[in-house]
């Protein structure tokens, strides 16, 4: 009988993880939740600082010294890998749930040519000839549209788009899953993000790996997802279908967000922005975190912490706005 295969590749429940500092633990993810099917795209938003990366380092079991998941569950093809074995987990990464790192332009080792740092990982993981590996290498330049020459460059010699596109193939290199990109188009100008977007893109189409996408840009992730989480100070508050939450915005937080970008087309209108500052993970307020901050609060907002409801089919965020 042919096993049936989880309808999520990816889950999280109820995931509680930080740092523990001397002043007490930080819950830079408190509480997250989310499911991400086979082959779905995933962008996750939110100020600097409110645990996306945090979030990612969690999922990919990447936590060192004061870092740690708390309580919560990590599901990967329906099985709890949230406290598996280093070992298992280690067999795990890249091969099934591979990661762009935030700043990718300067994740290269400067000492080493591309060639060799993109064969690394095959070698680890699939034990095979050097020749076989320096192949799927080659392989993996050209769907990036990298030269074949460029196998021997070293990062310096590569421009700031070729090295977020070779760090885009070391995540390809063994044809994973999931692949998780932190902030990959931060720092390159408009025309490059284009460039790279669109090759992520149609990667995603031809393999049907699914993708959790985060970044500041709200305009950019409507255009590329299929849902769309807006996370604040640990939480996720709003949740759906990226134009679903991209252009009927529920929560004060996600349309203060919105306010803040300028639009392409359309009347001018004077730009907004959101008060204040996040919240001390530490010691967060009770009620709503975004409570200080929210130009539409009202009397209960700051004792009852609001639970993401939904608000339209799919569509859930942690406040009405009223």
């Amino acid at each position: 009988m042919k096993e049936t295969l989880p309808e999520s590749i990816l889950e999280c429940q109820d995931l509680v993880a930080g740092y523990e500092l001397k002043a007490g633990f930080v819950r830079a993810v408190d509480g997250v939740s989310f499911a991400l099917k086979r082959g779905e795209f995933l962008g996750i938003a939110g100020e600097s600082g409110c645990g996306k990366t945090t979030l990612a380092y969690a999922v990919m079991r990447l936590f060192r010294d004061n870092a740690k998941i708390k309580s919560g569950k990590i599901l990967f093809g329906g099985k709890d890998i949230t406290h598996a074995p280093e070992e298992e987990i280690k067999k795990l990464r890249w091969e099934h749930i591979s990661m762009v790192f935030q700043s990718a332009m300067n994740a290269l080792n400067p000492v080493l040519q591309i060639g060799e740092q993109l064969t690394d990982g095959w070698l680890a993981h699939k034990r095979g000839e050097v020749r076989e590996a320096k192949a799927r290498a080659l392989e993996v330049l050209k769907l990036v549209d990298i030269p074949e020459d460029r196998y021997n460059a070293y990062p310096h010699q590569l421009s700031g788009g070729m090295k977020q596109r070779v760090m885009i193939a070391m995540a390809l290199m063994l044809q994973p899953e999931v692949i998780i990109l932190d902030e990959p188009t931060t720092a390159l100008d408009v025309v490059v993000q284009r460039t790279i977007i669109e090759k992520i893109q149609e990667l995603r189409k031809t393999f049907r790996f699914s993708v959790i996408f985060i970044t500041h840009d709200l305009s950019l992730l409507v255009e590329i997802s299929d849902l769309l989480a807006i996370m604040y100070a640990g939480k996720i508050v709003e949740y759906g279908p990226a134009s679903e939450v991209f252009y009927n915005p529920v929560h004060p937080y996600t349309r203060g967000l919105m306010a803040s970008f300028p639009t392409l087309s359309g009347p001018i209108v004077r730009m907004g922005g959101i008060e204040g500052k996040p919240p001390d993970l530490i010691d967060p307020p009770s009620g709503c975190r975004f409570y200080p901050r929210c130009p539409d609060r009202h009397d209960g907002c700051d004792r009852d912490t609001p639970p993401l409801r939904q608000v339209r089919p799919g569509h859930f965020a942690a406040c009405d706005g009223e």
